[in-house]
């Protein structure tokens, strides 16, 4: 197996994990913190997807899917291609209000589908590439799809785990 089918089975794996945190809740499930100050599942997926998009558009030199159609008008939010959700308080959190889990779903699918073309398309040489030099090492093309990879996955389990909090209710 070569590095690009790793990365792209690795990254292959986020749109089942999103479609089973999300499947089968309502508007206000997914709006529902577990408790007070908590994220929610429509955060986390809405999370880990904003993070991936921002971060393999960076790596493209591209606009993210984000701007480039209505999903911001989907999760009640406006299109600015620097609100990831980084940093949110939890009045921040309340407001990303996603229509519906296929907002979710449909939006990850899009992101998830120009990552895995990103990713068909990679070279070796490409993931030494170096992003950002503000770190040291500095971060490459491989280290920064790895972080993005491990945050996704860590959000993705946390959707999982409060959708399991909100259904016990």
């Amino acid at each position: 197996m070569d590095v690009n089918d790793l990365l792209a089975e690795a990254y292959g794996r986020l749109p089942d994990l999103v479609d089973s945190a999300v499947e089968g809740l309502g508007p206000e499930q997914l709006r529902q913190p577990p408790a007070p100050g908590a994220t929610t599942v429509g955060w986390l997926v809405w999370h880990l997807t904003r993070m991936q998009d921002s971060g393999v558009a960076d790596l493209l030199g591209a606009e993210q899917v984000w701007v480039s159609g209505d999903w911001a008008g989907r999760f009640g939010l406006t299109a600015d291609p620097g609100d990831t959700g980084f940093g949110y308080t939890a009045e921040q959190v309340l407001a990303v209000r996603p229509e519906s889990g296929r907002a979710l779903v449909d939006y990850h699918r899009a992101v998830a589908e120009r990552t895995g073309a990103y990713l068909r398309g990679l070279r070796p040489a490409d993931l030494d590439r170096v992003v950002d030099e503000n770190w040291d090492p500095p971060v490459t093309v491989g280290v920064r799809l790895v972080s993005l990879l491990e945050d996704d996955l860590q959000h993705a389990g946390q959707a999982g785990y409060v959708r399991g909090l909100i259904e016990r209710g």
